[in-house]
């Protein structure tokens, strides 16, 4: 594959990147701008690929690299992906060694932008990560945070683990377009907890792995995504929006507020089914007396609300986690939420949660059943978003 770093301080952690790709095992060639060797060096690209670094149409002529480059690779991806850089892709300007690779690659392409806000924010911009987006390519989203100096927000540079992670899942479908460019998806992921006093509350033991896999794998499609995490601990998605909630409640609302457009709503997530009545504003003590009766209520159901509202094309896909009669259930899940599918997990002697590998049945109403076994959760991802993506197209 071909590495392109375009001139913003986000190079040095195209190292990092890089590294990730050549230790899975690919041949990475990169590619940087002029600019990008005044933050990082060309022997740091050489000796961390072990390839030639060349960055104009000059270097080894013979070998026509403004052609060969782009016409030999398997994906092109630009980390970091600047503003000039995005805005010379867009007008399919060849004025570098990148831009030409860019303009003569029949691979996948993804670009991962880095900037300051307000040149993320601007119309051009936009502009130009439309027109790529229109064209084929995958932008993803920024990550918001801490900039250069004192400035904060969105055009953060994803770190690299999570570039990484939408690579490869592009990779594995290099040959398929970006068949979620233009949808816009909702994916829940974790457990939800209800709290009973300031140190105790009522929850599970999801990890939120599969939802952050779903959400990964759509954003490689080329999907505009939400991630609505409750309680995870894992780095954030590369190219993902994420809205933190803690309570059932707290989805509910980020659910209702994000889903109202969206092409697809992906219930992941496992939302604590009860809570307590009434919460303790002190920390409920021990005592030397039988233990206090807790009375619960029962959480709203965030699968069955947007169920009943969802409008024509929205697509709902709910998770059943079941230790005993597992495809009843799920069917059973499937009508009462009035999803269009159902991916069934048995959980059951503590499989699943918190695992990197899974076996699942994707069960759609239209009577389609896909097994899945002792497959990676990013495997399961993209075997979902093919049902989903497959359903859409009638």
């Amino acid at each position: 594959m071909v590495l392109g770093v375009a001139g913003g301080i986000a190079a040095y952690k195209a190292a990092e990147l890089l590294r990730r790709l050549t230790e899975a095992g690919h041949r990475v060639r990169v590619v940087p701008t002029r600019s990008a060797l005044a933050f990082v060096g060309a022997a740091t690209w050489a000796g961390l690929s072990g390839e030639p670094v060349a960055v104009d149409v000059w270097s080894d002529v013979h070998e026509v690299p403004h052609v060969r480059l782009g016409r030999e690779a398997d994906l092109v991806v630009v980390a970091p992906a600047t503003a000039d850089l995005l805005s010379r892709a867009a007008a399919g300007r060849v004025d570098d060694l990148l831009t030409a690779t860019l303009l003569t690659a029949r691979c996948p392409i993804l670009y991962a932008p880095a900037m300051h806000t307000e040149m993320w924010l601007h119309p051009a911009t936009q502009a130009n990560v439309a027109t790529l987006r229109e064209r084929g390519a995958v932008v993803l989203e920024p990550a918001e945070g801490r900039l250069t100096g004192f400035d904060s927000g969105p055009g953060r540079l994803p770190e690299p683990a999570e570039i990484a992670a939408v690579v490869l899942r592009l990779l594995a479908r290099a040959d398929q377009p970006a068949d979620l460019a233009g949808r816009r998806v909702v994916v829940t992921a974790g457990g939800t907890r209800e709290h009973l006093d300031p140190v105790r509350f009522l929850g599970n033991t999801s990890s939120g792995r599969q939802g952050y896999a779903i959400a990964t794998a759509a954003a490689a499609r080329g999907a505009d995504v939400i991630l609505i995490a409750a309680n995870v601990a894992l780095p954030d998605p590369a190219g993902v929006r994420v809205v933190r909630v803690v309570s059932t409640g707290d989805m509910r609302a980020a659910v209702v507020a994000a889903a109202g457009d969206a092409d697809a709503v992906v219930m992941a997530a496992a939302p604590a089914d009860f809570a307590p009545e009434s919460y303790s504003p002190t920390k409920i003590k021990k005592g030397d007396g039988a233990p206090p009766a807790i009375r619960l209520q029962i959480t709203p159901d965030i699968a069955a609300e947007f169920g009943t509202a969802k409008k024509p094309g929205q697509r709902l896909v709910v998770f059943a986690a079941e230790t005993h009669d597992g495809e009843a259930n799920a069917r059973a899940k499937l009508a009462a939420k009035n999803a269009d599918v159902v991916v069934l997990n048995d959980v059951s002697g503590g499989q699943v949660f918190g695992a990197t590998r899974t076996t699942a049945s994707i069960i759609t109403a239209s009577g389609t059943v896909v097994d899945l076994t002792d497959v990676d959760k990013a495997e399961l991802a993209d075997a979902l978003w093919d049902r989903v993506a497959t359903d859409w197209d009638g």
